[in-house]
């Protein structure tokens, strides 16, 4: 089994990108970049969030693709504020229906301190086609912003037990992507460290030790200056999943001096695409 789970933040809006040319945020030149970008990589799974073109644009295509989909909109998106916008945005999960079997599904309001939030979450239980094996897919978005880092891990310990209830403590691996819109050093990046559900994060397999983070999965300037953060990860179950390959992000000097989005990148994150294989005997660490 091989998945491919690229990450693109779509939702437009208010992001103040002050060296982003305007045209490159229209939506028209934006989607044929994410569309060419989809085709390129030809996921298995795609996972992504703020979505607000998912009925007009993604599930039409992809669904023609052989992809079956799935949105959940927050409940009180920004993007309604936006004049002639195109509705809330959310997440989204897509799968080829020829690799898998939809099991169960299962859609998550994020709550924090017990009060229900504008935050996010799918969760799907999948069977694969070639092996018989059931794994879950999640896909999420954090809540954003320096200051809400005790929301973030309110929001993180809800998802995390939401997800030992659909995977009956850790009995069907896990895959987790999402913007976490928190940095390694935030208590919910060590919340997942440190899980009962013996999670890792793939994209370690790029540090030379295998236990760093990228230096960064997103890279814009706002008019508060340069914004160089990592936030974006893809967790799995790793007594069950092998991690094969993870995509190497976009150098400095790709990326460019007006950094994201732009002409050529048309998210303000990069993409994250990994290659994962079931273990032979999935219950050896355990």
């Amino acid at each position: 089994m091989r998945k491919h789970l690229p990450q693109c933040p779509l939702g437009e809006g208010k992001d103040n990108f002050v060296q982003c040319p305007m045209e490159a945020l229209k939506w028209e030149e934006r989607k044929c970049l994410i569309l060419e970008e989809i085709l390129a990589y030809k996921p298995d799974i795609l996972c992504l969030q703020e979505v607000d073109h998912y009925f007009d644009t993604f599930e039409p295509l992809l669904s023609r693709l052989g992809y079956q989909c799935t949105f959940f909109p927050k409940p009180w998106s920004p993007c309604l504020d936006v004049e002639q916008n195109n509705g809330p945005d959310g997440c989204a999960l897509f799968f080829l229906k020829d690799r898998f079997e939809l099991i169960d599904s299962a859609n998550i309001r994020l709550t924090a301190m017990k009060l229900k939030t504008n935050q996010v979450a799918i969760a799907q239980t999948l069977k694969c086609h070639e092996t018989g094996r059931l794994f879950c897919i999640a896909v999420t978005h954090l809540k954003a912003r320096t200051g809400w880092e005790r929301f973030r891990s309110a929001q993180g310990c809800d998802l995390l037990q939401n997800l030992k209830n659909i995977t009956q403590g850790a009995k069907i691996p896990l895959i987790i992507c999402g913007d976490f819109n928190a940095e390694p050093t935030e208590e919910v990046y060590r919340e997942f460290s440190n899980s009962s559900l013996n999670l890792n994060s793939a994209y370690k397999l790029l540090s030379p030790d295998g236990q760093s983070e990228p230096p960064y999965t997103t890279w814009k300037i706002r008019p508060s200056g340069e914004c160089r953060h990592t936030l974006d990860y893809i967790w799995y179950s790793q007594h069950a999943l092998n991690v094969n390959s993870a995509l190497g992000l976009l150098t400095e000097e790709q990326i460019g001096p007006n950094r994201l989005p732009s002409f050529n990148y048309p998210s303000d994150h990069l993409s994250l695409v990994c290659d994962f294989s079931f273990n032979q005997d999935p219950d050896r660490l355990l």
